[in-house]
């Protein structure tokens, strides 16, 4: 394991600007949170007085409650904002609602956008910590620090691990930056999809390549399973479901033939019958359910040592 070594950032926009010995800074303090969760009283006063403020431009349900329930374990106050039911409806921009948050003295914007970058240009202009939970194509940083969490928690180690990952690759943020910290951990990285869904130059990055189901698992220590964005099929350019299903589809004969002790993964929502069929998503290679509780301690970490790097930077432009 990597020697720790100090957060001094006051954000996190994603994992391919990280060191590795900060995404291991982040791993350990989840696990330093993981037991709070297991409390009669499941909270620390670590963040009270503070106040999060969750900054949703896109849907969601497991990242937006998993990053409330973190910051109230850790005593923040905590507001749920909608782009729906907020001034962008009219016509207010990313940086004015974020400076206008600002002014009422919080202390961390979790951000998630439709937009790749949004959540760096949002964190250029505040002074507040800025989250990244997902922007646009880019990066989701905290689903694969909790997913990586979960290998490191199953398996051991991260270094020398082989883990593919299916599906949807071309337009999945979870995607790429389960491939920047993988990599930057030692693992051993195997991409699979329809070759309409993996892009361009993938290669470069360090990653295999392959477009067979069969030889992605066929020493694959774990399977990261990804969601068939079909909302995103504009062109009408992905294989239709039952087509994606059969020739990409995890299933219990396939995993008979896999790596013994293969664990299936999945940031979710599944589309059962098409990614996955639900003898493997309720089975018991899955630990997707272990991905969701553990994904409170990866945010209760991130939120934690974000507010710690925002107040040494503080520290320091005053001494």
């Amino acid at each position: 394991m990597a020697e720790t070594i100090p957060w001094t950032k006051k954000d996190l926009l994603g994992l391919e600007d990280l060191q590795k010995e900060e995404i291991v800074l982040i791993l350990d303090t989840a696990d330093s949170f993981k037991e709070v969760s297991s409390r009669e009283i499941k909270k620390v006063p670590a963040l009270r007085g503070r106040t999060v403020v969750n900054l949703f431009y896109e849907p969601s349900t497991r990242t937006r409650v998993s990053f409330e329930v973190a910051a109230k374990r850790l005593s923040a106050d905590v507001i749920n904002i909608a782009s729906e039911t907020s001034s962008v409806r009219k016509g207010e921009t990313l940086i004015d609602t974020g400076t206008n948050i600002e002014a009422l003295k919080v202390d961390i914007i979790v951000v998630r956008h439709n937009y790749s970058g949004a959540a760096a240009m949002l964190a250029g202009h505040l002074k507040a910590s800025v989250v990244n939970a997902g922007d646009g194509w880019h990066e989701h940083p905290t689903q694969a620090l909790l997913d990586i969490f979960t290998l490191r928690e199953k398996l051991g180690r991260i270094e020398g691990l082989r883990v593919s990952i299916v599906g949807d690759i071309a337009h999945s943020r979870v995607a790429r930056s389960n491939i920047w910290g993988l990599l930057k951990l030692g693992a051993k990285v195997t991409v699979c999809a329809p070759p309409m869904l993996i892009p361009a130059a993938i290669e470069e990055t360090g990653v295999r390549v392959t477009h067979s189901i069969d030889e992605a698992l066929c020493d694959a220590d774990a399977v990261n399973v990804l969601r068939m964005q079909f909302e995103r099929d504009e062109e009408d350019a992905f294989p239709r479901q039952l087509e994606y299903f059969k020739n990409f589809g995890i299933t219990k004969e396939r995993l008979a033939n896999a790596k013994k002790g293969i664990i299936v993964m999945h940031p979710g929502p599944i589309n059962r019958g098409v990614e996955m069929s639900s003898e493997v998503a309720d089975g018991a290679h899955s630990v997707i359910l272990e991905q969701v509780t553990n994904g409170i301690a990866v945010r209760m970490a991130v939120l934690f040592l974000v507010a710690q790097g925002n107040e040494n930077i503080k520290d320091a432009n005053t001494d």
